[in-house]
């Protein structure tokens, strides 16, 4: 079968479409999925790049002697069950997440996928795993969304913050998105009260304040996030950019934590997981058209590494899919 191997780090480049075995035997709790979609993150290049170093510390940043085929995020047909599932049987057509997505076949945990929404095709399904429960876990768990509370959405026209916009609306809360010029009709058009163009105004200034604050894959000081909230506000980090190249990102969501208890503001960062009960919500909500997956542009699978240089660029609207 085609795959995207991954031999070494470095830039995008160094991932390579071959011809690998394909796996035959599903193991116990797994399918074998015939892939017919997948997506790319801002933690696809992380851990293409092994950066910052931390990341290679990680079970998705080490590798054996073997190269490993990369992606997560995944939309196809069940072709065989391994023993133990008892959720889906050959020819259901699924969404979730697996180890290998970026190839024609792969075997994926039952639990960690969930049927695909009818109304959908397997391109945008692909758009939803990651971070459609990445923004669902932020707001829900971490954030502890309430109706009627003020929730300021920093990157609100990426791959989260979209599904993060319609998901606090869809909880009642009155939404205020933050994004670049070129974002704002389609933030607005996905549900938000209010839209801030970040190159002409500051979210972060104090002028407003906000019961729930998340900060996708961004990189403002602490200091500045921590004065767009109230007193008892809360705030998320989702990601995160910048950094030295030990921790990144992730030393920001570090100092956040560390603070936290010694303040009156709940600190936060999140690590989000792609379980059944929450892609069968995620579902549920598309069907009912409370959310709708925002599909950027798809690359075939030959053009992975071309897929993550154009989502690194920064012009991305929503998400961006590979096509299998």
């Amino acid at each position: 079968m085609k795959a995207i191997v991954h031999n070494r780090y470095g830039p995008p480049e160094v991932l390579r479409l071959e011809e690998v075995a394909k796996p035959t035997t599903p193991g116990s709790g797994e399918v074998l999925l015939r892939v017919h979609a997948s997506a790319v993150d801002q933690g696809v290049w992380h851990v293409t790049a092994g950066l910052p170093y931390l990341i290679r510390a990680t079970p998705y940043g080490l590798r054996g002697s073997k190269p490993r085929v990369r992606g997560m995020d995944a939309a196809g047909v069940v072709e065989a069950v391994g023993p133990g599932v008892s959720r889906f049987r050959p020819g259901d057509e699924v969404y979730g997440t697996c180890d290998g997505a970026f190839a024609e076949y792969a075997c994926a945990k039952q639990d960690r996928l969930a049927p695909k929404p009818p109304g959908l095709d397997f391109a945008a399904a692909a758009a939803i795993p990651v971070s459609g429960c990445a923004a669902l876990q932020a707001l829900r768990d971490a954030g502890r969304v309430r109706a009627e509370q003020r929730v300021l959405v920093i990157g609100a026209s990426g791959g989260v913050g979209s599904f993060a916009v319609q998901l606090a609306k869809a909880f009642g809360a009155h939404v205020t998105g933050v994004c670049s010029t070129a974002g704002t009709d389609r933030v607005r058009s996905l549900g938000a009260d209010e839209v801030i163009d970040y190159t002409r105004e500051d979210p972060t200034d104090g002028a407003r304040r906000y019961d729930l604050v998340l900060d996708i894959a961004g990189n403002r000081p602490l200091h500045r996030l921590r004065r767009a909230l109230t007193p008892r506000g809360t705030l998320v980090i989702v990601g995160g950019e910048g950094g030295g190249k030990w921790t990144g990102g992730i030393g920001r969501t570090l100092r956040a934590l560390t603070l936290s208890p010694f303040v009156g503001q709940r600190l936060l960062g999140l690590v989000s997981t792609q379980k059944h009960d929450d892609l069968r919500l995620l579902a549920d909500l598309v069907e009912a058209g409370s959310v709708k997956p925002v599909v950027h542009r798809t690359y075939p699978l030959a053009d992975v590494p071309e897929a993550i240089r154009y989502l690194r660029g920064g012009q991305a609207s929503g998400k961006i899919t590979v096509s299998v």
